[in-house]
C-alpha cells in the first residue's frame, strides 16, 4: 500500500465522486479508478460502493478514513521537518560547560534560541571542565563547548565571548581577608584547594603555573569534583582557592572573601567552541543566533 494509493483513496472518501476526485489530483478518472481498484484487491475488501448516480463508503472503507488522514499528515509532518531541519529550524545542539562561572552564558544562549528557534532542543551537560569538553567535543559527543582557553586546536573554531579576571578566595576569618589585591608569591606558604586533575580543568593548570611563576610549589591541603564543593571547604578555613571573578559572582558566598589577584588584573577569556568541519543547520543557526545573546567583548575579536 503505498501513499499514492491512500492519497487517491482519500480524494474519492472526501469527494464522494470519482470525477470530482480525479479534478483535485490533476489526474484522469480512469487511471483514479485503477488505483483504488488495486489498494482494494491489495486490502482484499471493498471501499466502496458504486452506482452510476451515488458513491459511498463500506463499513471498511469508513475503518480506513482516520488512519488514512493520519497517514497523509504524518508523511507531510515528515516532509516539513526534513525541510525544516536543512534549514536549522529544529534539530539538537548539545554543549558542554562547567560550573557557575557559565550560568549566565547559557542562559542568555538558550532564552534566545527558545524565543526565536523554539524548534532546536539544546542539550546540556554541565560540570564539563576544559579539558574534558574539548575532548568531547572532538570526539562528536558534543555540538558546542564553553571553555577558558587562549587557543584551542586548528580543528576547532571559537569565538570569545566573555573576559573574566583571576581572583583568590579565602574564608572571611583569613588574615588576607580584608586584602584589596594579593600577589601570588604572598601565598607560597598557604594550602590550596583545586579541582581534582581528572577534570580537566584550567583553572588548576593555571593555578599550577601562576604558583610555578611565583617560584613555589602549591601545597594542596584537599582536592574537590566541582566549584561549589570547593567554596565550602574555603568557607570552612581548610584552604584557599583561585578562580575567576564571574565564578565567585555565581555561587554562595556567606563566610568567604574574594581578593583580586594583583597581576595587573589578568585576564582569562571564556570561548564558544566547536568543530570546524560541522556543517550541522540546527549547530550553524544557534551560532548566528549566539551573535546577539553572547556578544564578543569588545578588542577581542579573533
Amino acid at each position: 500500500m503505498d501513499l499514492h494509493h491512500i492519497t487517491a483513496f482519500l480524494a474519492v472518501a472526501e469527494e464522494l465522486h470519482f470525477g470530482r476526485a480525479a479534478a483535485r489530483l490533476h489526474m484522469a478518472q480512469p487511471p483514479l479508478s485503477r488505483t483504488i481498484q488495486q489498494l482494494e484487491r491489495r486490502l482484499g475488501t471493498t471501499l466502496f460502493d458504486r452506482t452510476t448516480r451515488t458513491v459511498r463508503l463500506t463499513p471498511q472503507g469508513q475503518a480506513l478514513l482516520e488512519p488514512a488522514r493520519r497517514i497523509v499528515e504524518s508523511f507531510a509532518y515528515a516532509e516539513r521537518a526534513v525541510a525544516y531541519a536543512g534549514r536549522g529550524e529544529i534539530g539538537r545542539v548539545a554543549i558542554g560547560f562547567a560550573g557557575p562561572s557559565s550560568h549566565s552564558l547559557i542562559s542568555a544562549l538558550a532564552q534566545t534560541v527558545r524565543r526565536v528557534q523554539p524548534g532546536i532542543e539544546l542539550a546540556l551537560s554541565s560540570t564539563l571542565y576544559g579539558g574534558e569538553a574539548l575532548s568531547r567535543l572532538s570526539q562528536g559527543d558534543l555540538d558546542l563547548a564553553i571553555v577558558r582557553y587562549d587557543s584551542t586546536s586548528p580543528a576547532m573554531q571559537s569565538r570569545v565571548v566573555r573576559v573574566n579576571h583571576y581572583v583568590i578566595v579565602v574564608s572571611e576569618s583569613h588574615p588576607l581577608a580584608e586584602r584589596e589585591s594579593v600577589r601570588m608569591d604572598e601565598l607560597a606558604d598557604e594550602h590550596w584547594i583545586l579541582l581534582e586533575a581528572s577534570r580537566g580543568s584550567s583553572l588548576r593548570e593555571t593555578t599550577l603555573q601562576k604558583a610555578n611563576d611565583a617560584g613555589f610549589a602549591p601545597t594542596i591541603a584537599q582536592q574537590a569534583p566541582d566549584t561549589w564543593t570547593i567554596m565550602a571547604l574555603v568557607a570552612a578555613g581548610v584552604g584557599i582557592t583561585l578562580t575567576i571573578d564571574t565564578a565567585f559572582a555565581n555561587v554562595t558566598t556567606t563566610g568567604l572573601s574574594v581578593i583580586p589577584l594583583d597581576q595587573g588584573r589578568e585576564v582569562a577569556v571564556s570561548r564558544l567552541v566547536w568543530r570546524a568541519d560541522d556543517d550541522s543547520p540546527a549547530l550553524r543557526r544557534v551560532l548566528e543566533l549566539s551573535e546577539n545573546a553572547l556578544p564578543t567583548p569588545e578588542g577581542y575579536a579573533d
